[in-house]
C-alpha cells in the first residue's frame, strides 16, 4: 500500500547544542529514517500536511537548524549527513530532504507557504525550464526550489554512489533498497574525509592511516580544533627538541615533526568526515601551519647556535621564511585575481589540462611544487640525519625550484589567456597590496600610469631599489631612507589604478619581497648580536597579518578594517621604519631593541583583532583546504 505523502518536520540539534531537547515523532512505520536522523543529532516530529508543517516550524526556537524530510526517503544515513548538517550553507537539499539554518528560517517559511499556494492552485512552483531539480517532487523538493527562486542559496551537495531517493512505486523501492546494499556508507564517509586533490606524501604515506585516526577522534566526539591544538603542541615540543642542539634531540624533533604532520591531515579530515566546520577551525588551521612550521625554523636555528654554529644560522631560517611566505602569496595573488575571471581561452591551461590526462604527470607536478607534505617530510629527515644549516639549505634551493616552476607557469597562463577581471579581483588584489597611509596618499594625488603591464614594473623597480639600497649601500647610510622614500612613491603609483591588468597579481608579491628581504639584509648586515632573530620575529608577525588577510578574503568578508592596516603603516611604511631605524642605531645594540620592539606591538595588534574577528559571528564558518597536505 502506498505511503501517504506527509512531510517529517526535524529540529536539529548544532554540535555545541548536543543537550538540546526537541520536537519528537516518529516517521514512516518500519523505515530507519528516524533512527538514522537522531543519530545525526535530531529529533523528529509529524505533521500531517504542509500547513501543520508550516505550524510546527514556526514553533521551533529562532536559533535553530530546522529541516523538511519525506517520510518516504530511502537513503544512506552519510546522504542525509552531507544534506542535512553541514553548518557552512544556510540552506541545502538532497532529494526527499532540505534543511535551513537560523538566517534562512524565514525564507523557508515564506517557500512553504508559496509552495502550498502553488500546489493547490495546481501551479507549477516555478516555470519548468528554470527549475533546477525537476525530478525532485517532493514537498521538501519543491520548496527547495522555491528558497531558490527568491534568491536564497540551495546547496545540493554531490552525493557520488550514495543512494538518496523517495520511490513512489514498489519497482522504485526495490531500485532504491538494492544501491543501498551495495554501497557501504562508511566507506564513502572515510574516502571523502580525504582531500581529493593532494600531495604524494600525504596520499600514499598518510592519509591510508590518518582517515581512521579521524574516524577513532569523531566516535570519542573529539573535535578538529583539540587535534589542530595537539597537532601545534607536537610541533612546538618538536622545535623544542630541535633546540636542544643534540642528535638525540634532532631525531626526536623529526619524529614529532611528522607526527605533528600527521595529525595536521587529522584534523581536517576529522572535519570532513563529520562535518565540524566551525569560525575558529577556520582560523586556527589557516594560521597554524604557518605558527609551527616558523618554530620549528627558530628551534632550527637555536640548535645550531647551541652546538656551535655560526650565528647566520638565523639568516638561513629567516631566508627560508621569506622564500616560503613569499611563494604562497605568488599563488594567492594568483588565485584571487583569476578567483571570477571569464572567456579563460589559455592554451597554457589546456596544456595542463591534458596532462592531468596522464596519472604519472600529475603526481610529478604535484612534487615539484615541494608541497607541505613533501617539506615537512624532507625537514624531518634531514633533522634526524643532518644539520640545521644543511635543512634550510635544502629548504632555500627547494623551495626555490618550486617558487621558479610555478610562477613561470602562472606567467604563460597570465599572457596567452584572454580574460577579463572584475572588480572584485581588482579589490582582492588592492586588499593583498596591504598599502598604507603613505602609499594611499601618493595614489590618491597621482593618476597613475596607463599600460597593461605599468603597474607590476613599477612594483618591481620600487622593489629593486629597496632591496638594492639595503644590499649594496654602505650600512647605515641614509641614502637608504632615501631609497625607500622612492619605494613608498612607486608603491603608491602601482596601486593608483585598479589591478585589472594581466600581470598585475604580481604586484602583492613584489610589495611582500621588498619588505621581507629589506628586513632580512639590513639585519644581517646589522653586525647587531641578535638583531637578525628580532628580524625573524618581526617578519613572523608581518606575515601573520598576510596570511590572515588571504584567508578573510578566501571567507568572502573582506580584508582586515583599514585602521589596522594604518595603525600598523602598510608594507611601505614598515619597511621604511626599518631603514631609519638602521640609519639611527647604526651597529648599536638598539637595533635589536627596536626590532623586538616593533615585532610585539605589531604582533599585539593583529592578533588582538584578529582573534576578535575569528571569533565573531562574522567570520565565515570554512574549513580552509590550504596548500596540498
Amino acid at each position: 500500500m502506498a505511503v501517504p505523502p506527509c512531510v517529517v518536520l526535524v529540529s536539529a540539534k548544532e554540535w555545541v547544542r548536543l543537550s538540546t531537547a526537541i520536537l519528537t515523532g516518529t516517521p514512516v512505520p518500519g523505515s530507519s529514517l528516524a533512527d538514522d536522523l537522531r543519530s545525526l543529532g535530531f529529533d523528529v516530529q509529524t505533521a500531517v500536511d504542509a500547513g501543520d508543517a508550516a505550524a510546527l516550524l514556526a514553533a521551533v526556537p529562532a536559533g535553530r537548524r530546522v529541516a523538511l524530510v519525506d517520510p518516504r526517503f530511502v537513503g544512506h544515513v552519510h546522504a542525509l549527513r552531507l544534506g542535512l548538517t553541514d553548518p557552512r550553507f544556510p540552506a541545502a537539499t538532497v532529494p526527499g530532504a532540505l534543511t535551513a539554518q537560523a538566517e534562512a528560517r524565514g525564507a523557508l517559511l515564506r517557500a512553504l507557504h508559496r509552495t502550498t499556494a502553488a500546489v493547490s492552485a495546481g501551479a507549477p512552483v516555478v516555470e519548468p525550464e528554470a527549475d533546477p531539480a525537476p525530478e525532485d517532487r517532493t514537498v521538501p523538493g519543491r520548496i527547495a526550489v522555491a528558497l531558490e527562486a527568491e534568491g536564497t542559496a540551495v546547496q545540493r551537495p554531490a552525493l557520488g554512489s550514495l543512494v538518496a531517493a523517495v520511490p513512489t512505486d514498489a519497482e522504485q523501492q526495490a531500485t532504491a533498497e538494492a544501491g543501498l546494499a551495495a554501497v557501504d556508507d562508511e566507506a564513502v564517509r572515510l574516502r571523502s574525509a580525504v582531500k581529493a586533490h593532494d600531495g604524494f606524501f600525504t596520499t600514499y604515506c598518510i592519509s591510508p592511516y590518518s582517515r581512521y585516526i579521524a574516524r577513532w577522534c569523531a566516535r570519542r566526539n573529539l573535535t578538529p580544533n583539540q587535534v589542530t591544538t595537539a597537532s601545534l603542541i607536537t610541533a612546538l615540543i618538536a622545535a623544542g627538541s630541535a633546540a636542544t642542539g643534540t642528535r638525540g634531540g634532532y631525531v626526536a624533533a623529526g619524529i614529532l615533526l611528522l607526527v605533528s604532520f600527521v595529525l595536521d591531515c587529522t584534523d581536517g579530515q576529522l572535519a570532513r568526515y563529520s562535518l565540524r566546520y566551525s569560525t575558529m577551525g577556520a582560523w586556527l588551521d589557516a594560521t597554524f601551519d604557518r605558527a609551527k612550521e616558523y618554530a620549528y625554523y627558530a628551534g632550527l636555528a637555536i640548535g645550531a647556535v647551541r652546538g656551535g654554529d655560526s650565528d647566520d644560522v638565523w639568516a638561513l631560517a629567516l631566508g627560508a621564511m621569506v622564500l616560503q611566505a613569499c611563494r604562497h602569496v605568488v599563488d594567492f595573488s594568483f588565485n584571487e585575481a583569476n578567483h571570477d575571471a571569464v572567456a579563460n581561452t589559455s592554451p597554457t591551461a589546456a596544456l595542463s589540462d591534458k596532462l592531468d590526462s596522464v596519472g604519472w604527470t600529475v603526481w610529478v607536478r604535484r612534487m615539484i611544487v615541494l608541497p607541505i607534505g613533501e617539506r615537512w617530510a624532507m625537514i624531518a629527515v634531514l633533522t634526524a640525519l643532518t644539520t640545521p644549516r644543511i635543512v634550510f639549505y635544502a629548504l632555500l634551493v627547494g623551495c626555490s625550484l618550486a617558487a621558479c616552476y610555478t610562477t613561470a607557469g602562472r606567467l604563460l597562463r597570465s599572457l596567452t589567456r584572454r580574460a577579463g577581471r572584475t572588480d572584485r579581483a581588482a579589490q582582492a588584489l588592492a586588499d593583498l597590496a596591504d598599502s598604507g597611509p603613505l602609499a594611499r596618499a601618493v595614489a590618491a594625488i597621482t593618476p597613475g600610469f596607463r599600460g597593461a603591464f605599468t603597474a607590476p614594473a613599477v612594483a618591481l623597480l620600487g622593489t629593486l631599489v629597496m632591496v638594492g639600497a639595503a644590499l649594496f649601500l654602505p650600512y647605515g647610510s641614509w641614502l637608504t631612507v632615501a631609497a625607500a622614500g622612492v619605494h613608498v612613491l612607486l608603491s603608491g603609483l602601482a596601486v593608483a589604478r585598479p589591478l585589472k591588468g594581466a600581470l598585475d597579481w604580481l604586484v602583492p608579491p613584489f610589495f611582500r619581497a621588498a619588505e621581507y628581504v629589506t628586513i632580512l639584509v639590513l639585519a644581517a648586515r646589522s653586525d647587531v648580536p641578535h638583531a637578525v632573530p628580532a628580524a625573524f620575529g618581526l617578519v613572523s608577525a608581518v606575515a601573520y597579518h598576510h596570511y590572515d588577510t588571504v584567508y578573510r578574503i578566501r571567507g568572502g568578508t573582506g580584508a582586515p578594517p583599514l585602521w589596522l592596516v594604518r595603525t600598523i603603516g602598510g608594507h611601505e611604511g614598515r619597511t621604511a621604519l626599518v631603514a631609519v631605524l638602521a640609519a639611527v642605531l647604526t651597529h648599536t645594540s638598539g637595533f635589536t631593541t627596536a626590532l623586538t620592539a616593533l615585532a610585539v606591538a605589531v604582533a599585539l595588534v593583529v592578533l588582538v583583532e584578529s582573534i576578535r574577528f575569528w571569533v565573531s559571528s562574522s567570520a565565515p564558518a570554512v574549513h580552509d583546504e590550504g596548500e596540498l597536505a
